[in-house]
């Protein structure tokens, strides 16, 4: 499973304005409605429950809040790069700027869990945050999201 299988280029926002973690989920809830059809509400609400079982922030500015949420067709991705970091009780404790929501439909189980484990591996690589963060516009960070990527197990 590849980054560009999950995360489409409409789905890819740069400079996104959100001044808390649950004002993040609204707006990641709201594009997942635009996007994907399912009710923000949904979305956010099934955000916020996973992030009650434990912040989803892992460090160095990173968080990959996911869900599953009843029927979505297939895994998706929203990646935002934001505007300002905000607090998100990530790991290190450290703002968070760099944000990938994964939602999957409920019965994803195992496939859910390998492309979580695929954002994962590519966000904890420092050399693709640091061009995360330096690109300007969506475009490019879908490039570097999605470049020199090869399939591998998860």
């Amino acid at each position: 499973m590849e980054l560009k299988d999950i995360v489409e280029p409409e789905a890819v926002f740069s400079r996104l304005n959100a001044t808390s973690k649950k004002h993040l989920l609204q707006e990641l809830a709201q594009r997942a409605e635009d996007i994907l059809g399912v009710k923000s509400r949904v979305a956010f609400e099934a955000m916020l429950e996973r992030e009650r079982l434990g912040a989803t922030g892992m460090g160095n500015g990173v968080a990959i809040p996911h869900a599953r949420i009843a029927g979505l067709k297939g895994i998706t991705g929203i990646f935002a790069a934001l505007q300002k970091p905000i607090e998100f009780e990530a790991v290190d404790d450290e703002p968070v700027d760099l944000v990938f929501a994964l939602l999957a439909p409920e019965d994803a189980g195992a496939d859910h869990l390998r492309a979580l484990a695929r954002v994962s591996r590519r966000m904890r690589d420092a050399s693709v945050c640091a061009k995360l963060r330096s690109a300007d516009h969506a475009s490019a960070i879908y490039a570097v999201l999605t470049e020199g990527l090869e399939t591998r197990a998860a």
